[in-house]
């Protein structure tokens, strides 16, 4: 799409429910779109939106191996509530071996350092799932209100990083949105989650950040 369609878009689907949002995503990508995952908080919902329209539609989530117990059994009992097509990528290097050469997962106060462990845990892995799964589109749970950074996106987007369209049904929902829509359709959510990438859930692990298409381009 070009950016006048992706602008006619947005404006259309401004007030569209996220069912009917993730209906018109699905319709428009001719069988081959994608829904990413972590496991996050309120994951379920986006999991739940895609797989209502394609329920075979491929999940891809990048297990970097630094996930907690809770997580690691979030996404199993998910997997097999909603029968997802769970599509894992793992870095090439283990936690254990990462850890052993570069030492401790890097904190906020190393910024470049942060960058480096989500080039070669998270977004390397990210990269070769969307090479190998080759997605027309992409169904996100990017929310609005998650970080600055996201403020400045909306539904649909052009994602420059991995040369794919970009959709968030749920970008405009609220938490106590999100939460009805659990308790609505009985969905599980867990809470005990913290993503090594980041390390601070105002900053941005490189997926949808233009820094994180350059470590993709290394």
């Amino acid at each position: 799409m070009n950016p006048d369609e992706i602008a006619h878009w947005n404006s259309e689907l401004r007030d569209k429910s996220p069912l009917e949002i993730t209906r018109w995503a699905i319709s428009q990508a001719a069988g081959k779109a994608i829904v990413s995952t972590n496991f996050r908080p309120y994951e379920a919902v986006v999991l739940h939106l895609a797989t209502r329209v394609q329920p075979n539609i491929p999940v891809l989530w990048v297990d970097h191996g630094y996930n907690r117990p809770a997580t690691y059994r979030h996404a199993e009992q998910l997997r097999r509530l909603l029968g997802l097509d769970l599509r894992a990528y793992l870095p090439k290097l283990t936690a254990a071996h990462r850890d052993a050469l570069d030492g401790p997962v890097p904190d906020t106060e190393d910024e470049e350092g942060l960058k480096k462990f989500s080039a070669l845990m998270k977004i390397e892995p990210f990269q070769r799932g969307m090479r190998e799964l080759a997605p027309a589109l992409w169904i996100t749970a990017l929310r609005k209100v998650q970080n600055p950074n996201r403020a400045g996106l909306d539904i649909v987007s052009e994602d420059a990083n991995f040369g794919s369209l970009k959709i968030s049904p749920i970008f405009y929902q609220s938490d106590a949105d999100l939460e009805a829509y659990l308790a609505g359709h009985d969905l599980p959510n867990e809470w005990d989650y913290f993503d090594p990438a980041k390390a601070d859930e105002k900053r941005e692990c490189g997926l949808h950040a233009s820094w994180g298409g350059e470590a993709v381009r290394k």
